[in-house]
């Protein structure tokens, strides 16, 4: 067994372990703290497969922005267990039923997929940043350029509705 194979098994255990403890845990901030946990797991993955930019922007997007804000929604509602209304159990039990159903579909569907052989020996270049540059500055410099102005037209919008 190879040590990529074993990061690898480490990485998805520990990444499994943290989504049930999102899912499981009764506490809201032990969720996210957990889905934290998860997300520098898949990262990690990012970082097998040799996509650098992938990871940095997982990292500083979903771990760091996604989840600070979060946390932040999380403090400010104030959760308390004394006004918050009870679920039905029918409504348990129809989440059950659904969630079993989508893990049957999913499972039926992954049956019979075939998985590629990764050819190991050779380090390919296609995740390192310098490449993904190349490319939008090429092939892509209209698309880049217009989204850049909407993300400017979407900042000074968000500027002008706060301002009111």
């Amino acid at each position: 067994m190879g040590i990529d194979l074993i990061i690898f098994t480490v990485l998805s255990a520990i990444a499994i372990a943290a989504a049930l403890g999102v899912i499981l845990s009764k506490n809201p901030v032990n969720s996210v703290l957990c889905m934290i946990t998860c997300f520098v797991a898949i990262a990690g993955h990012y970082i097998m497969l040799n996509a650098q930019f992938l990871f940095v922007v997982h990292l500083i997007v979903y771990t760091g922005a996604i989840m600070v804000l979060f946390l932040f929604v999380l403090m400010m509602m104030n959760l308390n267990a004394d006004i918050e209304p009870q679920k039905r159990n029918w409504l348990k039990y129809a989440g059950a039923i659904s969630g079993g159903a989508l893990m049957l579909v999913l499972v039926a569907a992954l049956r019979d997929a075939s998985v590629p052989a990764i050819q190991s020996g050779n380090a390919t270049d296609i995740g390192l940043i310098s490449n993904l540059g190349k490319t939008l500055f090429t092939s892509y410099v209209v698309p880049f350029e217009l989204s850049s102005v909407l993300f400017l037209s979407a900042m000074v919008g968000a500027v002008v509705i706060g301002k009111k």
